[in-house]
């Protein structure tokens, strides 16, 4: 319950509370931010309500700060002191803020009104290949069902550096990439506009806490107190630039040209109530992969697409508890070598899939390679996508009664540039 007014169904309740970096017109400072129902409640205006002087950093209050870095280097208990806190201001056990009209209405921004920003300077993108049903599907696709998953890929949570530069905030046009392609009938490339340009429906966590000097691992036991928070990610991908590129390194060209993430961090306390039991792993992973408290999470996955001047359509109805490596696996093996991770770095899952068509999570996998186009609301189809399509993906948990959500991570296409 809240003194502010959260419309029924909303993701933003007073059990979620993520947070954002936004500006405003009337003032463009970027800001840290909490979503609360329709509103924002900016952290900066409010930030001497918080007085723990473990917030300072270099003099300065972390709740002060244009982007998240410093406040996620903190330890999960600071986290968590200011969880409650917000929450204690929200639900009114604590009527600083309630009884303050002044502050009040200088703290709380209609989100209506505000700009959303990346949450971050993310310093490094990994990203994880980390569904087995999507592996599955690409493997039969271009393998077959005798050699569809690798030799390590129940081993080790397979991965590859994507690029940081390129990640944008949600509402951020896309667009199609130029490259060099070849056909398989052909004999030599060809080069112009992605013709084959795919989503992938992701999820990914931002690293957090203390993170771990150069040469030293962090232990699985001890991955949790290193993520800070998850986002909802379209991972777009240019197939047929892919194709011809990925032997022997692996992705390149047909993943750089843009990565989409919704703009509202949930935190790891905020969905510990959704908490499930992981995928079964067979064989057992290696003993530097296994914990015994380890978990995925029941958080409800859709897609949408929507033509120019359409109607959007749900396409993928899916599950992250498909996953079957962990987010704390992922973070485990990441550093495994002594590889440092720092506050802000953003680990992906890799597409999530189900096992049935419509849990699928690209349309590589949806319309099997192009040979079963979609039919959308309007009658149109599509194999892959075309410009001017936006791809919305959304994503919620929901558990007796307590409902909390990743709001929506947009991104629509324009048209290639002439070369």
């Amino acid at each position: 319950m809240s003194w502010v007014q959260i419309p029924q169904n909303s993701h933003f309740t007073i059990d979620n509370l993520p947070y954002g970096v936004f500006s405003t017109a009337t003032n463009p400072a970027h800001r840290i931010g909490v979503a609360i129902g329709d509103f924002i409640l900016d952290l900066k205006a409010i930030h001497h309500l918080f007085n723990d002087p473990k917030l300072l950093k270099s003099g300065e209050h972390v709740l002060t700060k244009p982007i998240l870095n410093d406040f996620m280097s903190l330890t999960p208990s600071e986290w968590h002191n200011v969880r409650i806190k917000v929450q204690n201001l929200l639900n009114g056990n604590d009527k600083t803020l309630e009884n303050n009209e002044k502050l009040r209405k200088e703290a709380l921004v209609a989100q209506r009104e505000a700009t959303m920003h990346l949450p971050a300077n993310i310093g490094d993108y990994t990203d994880f290949y980390s569904s087995i049903h999507h592996a599955t599907n690409v493997g039969i696709m271009f393998r077959g069902k005798e050699n569809a998953l690798i030799a390590n890929w129940r081993h080790i949570p397979v991965g590859y550096h994507g690029r940081a530069s390129s990640v944008v905030v949600s509402g951020t046009p896309i667009r199609r990439p130029n490259g060099q392609t070849k056909d398989d009938n052909a004999t030599n490339p060809s080069f112009g506009p992605c013709r084959l340009l795919d989503f992938e429906l992701e999820m990914a966590f931002f690293v957090g806490g203390e993170g771990n000097q150069l040469g030293q691992p962090i232990p699985i036991a001890k991955a949790e107190d290193n993520i800070f928070g998850m986002v909802l990610m379209n991972d777009w991908s240019a197939r047929d630039i892919q194709k011809w590129e990925y032997v022997p390194l692996g992705p390149f060209l047909a993943k750089n040209f843009g990565t989409t993430i919704s703009p509202w961090i949930v935190t790891m306390e905020a969905l510990k109530p959704f908490r499930t039991t992981p995928f079964k792993q067979d064989p057992e992973p290696l003993d530097y992969l296994k914990d015994k408290n380890d978990f995925s999470l029941d958080i409800n996955l859709t897609v949408d697409l929507k033509p120019a001047n359409g109607q959007p359509t749900t396409i993928t109805k899916t599950n992250f508890n498909y996953m079957y490596w962990t987010i704390k696996q992922q973070l485990a093996h990441h550093t495994i070598t002594g590889c440092n991770v720092r506050p802000g770095d953003l680990l992906a899952s890799g597409t999530i899939s189900g096992p049935e068509p419509e849990s699928f999570g690209s349309m590589l996998e949806l319309t099997w390679r192009g040979t079963k186009p979609l039919t959308l609301a309007d009658g149109s189809q599509r194999k892959f996508i075309q410009d001017g399509d936006e791809v919305i993906l959304s994503g919620f948990c929901e558990k007796e009664g307590v409902r909390i959500g990743f709001g929506e991570c947009r991104g629509v296409v324009l048209p290639s540039l002439s070369i």
